[in-house]
């Protein structure tokens, strides 16, 4: 096997956040696109329902912090038994971000021999600003490279949002990986406070992706409100020694194949590694992971 082999090996196997249960036998889609298709039939974002005709109940927000895709099955079997594939109506889907749709769809996709990973980042699609969000980028053996697909793009919402590409293959300049999105902040290519998401902008935004991202590559999908080590608290400026970690960290993520072995270095470090607990921005309560 060959390093690139290898390290397209390391995106096959089931994670922490990736695993499916011991006693999943259901038939899953062979191609992306259907893999896609059975993610949005089990689960609807929570800041989309009122487009699906839906109000979200007391209930979603709980839903949108489930971690794992085990979690995420179980919350669609407690909804409606029915097989995966069933799509099931908008008021039985389970409620979560794009993060889920991207973990999901990963896990699905490893589990039919496609390598697959979350990534973190900021899409432009969304209302023409760099938005917080995240996608799966999956491997295309035809084409011997990685492509971006948006796993929470459905029909509902191609209508609403009309993107000038497809959804399985996103273009890398409307979706800027967390790392990207650093480097275009630190070169004077972009506004840091152009990036981000509801009333939350900034270099310390930017920075959290780019550590979430590296997570991800390192086969550990955050949610998008984990807080822990390197990163920034919520509103709080890097300092000078962070910000060079930093920008040697983007670097090694926008090669995560070319530099996979600094990769794993770098995750290895107690200040990148997720550690057993990590703060919830969202519950201001520390969660277990």
């Amino acid at each position: 096997m060959t390093a690139t082999a290898e390290r397209r090996a390391f995106y096959l196997e089931p994670a922490h956040m990736t695993s499916l249960p011991a006693d999943f036998a259901e038939d899953l889609p062979r191609d992306v696109a259907g893999v896609f298709a059975l993610v949005q039939g089990l689960m609807m974002h929570q800041f989309w329902t009122q487009t699906y005709g839906e109000t979200l109940t007391d209930a979603g927000p709980a839903q949108a912090h489930a971690r794992s895709t085990a979690q995420m099955l179980d919350l669609a079997r407690g909804l409606d038994p029915a097989p995966l594939g069933v799509a099931r109506p908008p008021a039985r889907r389970v409620i979560g971000v794009c993060r889920h749709f991207s973990v999901l769809a990963s896990a699905l996709l490893r589990r039919q021999g496609v390598p697959a990973r979350a990534r973190c980042g900021f899409g432009l699609y969304f209302d023409g600003t760099p938005v917080d969000h995240w996608v799966v980028e999956y491997w295309d053996a035809a084409a011997s490279g990685w492509r971006l697909g948006d796993a929470q793009l459905d029909a509902v919402q191609l209508h609403a949002l009309k993107p000038s590409f497809d959804p399985l293959d996103v273009p890398r300049d409307q979706f800027l990986v967390g790392g990207e999105a650093w480097r275009r902040c630190r070169a004077g290519e972009a506004d840091p406070m152009s990036f981000g998401i509801m009333d939350m902008h900034g270099l310390w935004f930017v920075a959290g992706n780019l550590v979430r991202d590296i997570a991800a590559l390192n086969n550990m999908e955050m949610l998008p409100w984990d807080v822990w080590g390197v990163m920034s608290q919520p509103g709080e400026e890097p300092g000078a020694a962070a910000v060079a970690q930093l920008d040697a960290a983007a670097a090694i993520s926008l090669a995560p194949d070319a530099r996979f072995d600094e990769l794993r270095a770098l995750y290895a470090d107690e200040g990148w590694r997720v550690p057993a607990r990590v703060m919830n921005a969202v519950t201001q309560q520390v969660d277990v992971v």
